[in-house]
């Protein structure tokens, strides 16, 4: 079984120190297999954010942490509009990662990421072409035995985003993205973005999505919340491609605290949970 600590949105320079400190201390105690930062490292891509970033970054490295992490809008300039559109990911690439597309693979999973921030879109996401090719081609090298991931920071799907049912724009190149996404056989797909934990099967948000379930991160360590939900993030134990637990991980104001364990089941034709006891 694989564990994996899914994290998103840690927006250094709207964060708060100390649940920064009480991520490192839970996943030291907890050692996943592999942890998962899909996006807004910093709050406006700026060099003292980034600094920061990556200083904590290098702390969970240090630890002994395998890590696969992705960029988010808020890590392309919003402000600093020359560099936005010449440099949109160098700082990026100089502080946290040089790889735009990373890949995991251990015995039980593989992983991949892709970038979906973009420098013409304020907050939307995006996958091109050769993303999809590449996606379709690491996932086709991978034996059918093991789980294929994938982590973008923007959702392949239009999400709910609120309490009124309210949807959120789907990532550019959608119908491509959720076909890409089903010819390479994705299982489980990762993503954050709005701030809010979330599951569901992709074929009860698109027509030809796949037997894939999409799960969504809130905040990990953000002061910026959305709908009264605290900064949380998820655990994920992997047993096969077609079985899983989903726990969230929540602030509770002075600590971490563990959510019921939901368990996930693919039965052939539908993806069916329940609460473990």
């Amino acid at each position: 079984m694989a564990a994996i600590a899914h994290l998103s949105d840690i927006h250094f320079g709207a964060n708060d120190p100390k649940i920064v400190a009480a991520t490192e201390a839970w996943l030291q105690a907890r050692q996943p297999d592999l942890v998962i930062i899909s996006g807004d490292f910093t709050q406006r891509a700026r060099v003292s954010q980034f600094r920061q970033a990556a200083a904590y970054v290098n702390r969970l490295r240090a630890a002994g942490h395998n890590l696969l992490v992705v960029p988010g809008n808020h890590d392309v300039p919003l402000y600093d509009v020359v560099r936005r559109f010449a440099a949109p990911l160098q700082r990026y690439k100089r502080y946290i990662s040089n790889d735009l597309c990373p890949w995991f693979e251990n015995d039980e999973i593989s992983v991949l990421g892709i970038n979906t921030a973009r420098s013409l879109t304020i907050k939307d996401g995006r996958i091109n072409r050769e993303q999809i090719a590449l996606m379709k081609g690491r996932f086709a090298a991978v034996s059918s035995s093991k789980t294929k991931i994938l982590v973008t920071h923007h959702p392949l799907f239009s999400m709910p985003i609120g309490a009124g049912g309210e949807l959120s724009e789907a990532v550019g190149r959608h119908d491509e993205a959720v076909k890409g996404a089903c010819e390479a056989g994705v299982h489980i797909a990762l993503a954050g973005h709005f701030h809010r934990t979330y599951a569901e099967s992709a074929r009860k948000m698109a027509e030809k999505a796949g037997s894939a379930i999409i799960i969504q991160a809130g905040t990990a360590t953000s002061t910026r919340l959305r709908n009264a939900e605290p900064q949380s993030f998820n655990w994920l134990e992997v047993a096969s491609h077609d079985r899983f637990s989903l726990q969230v991980i929540a602030w509770g104001g002075t600590s971490f605290l563990e959510g019921s364990k939901v368990a996930f089941t693919y039965d052939g034709g539908e993806w069916q949970s329940r609460k473990d006891l």
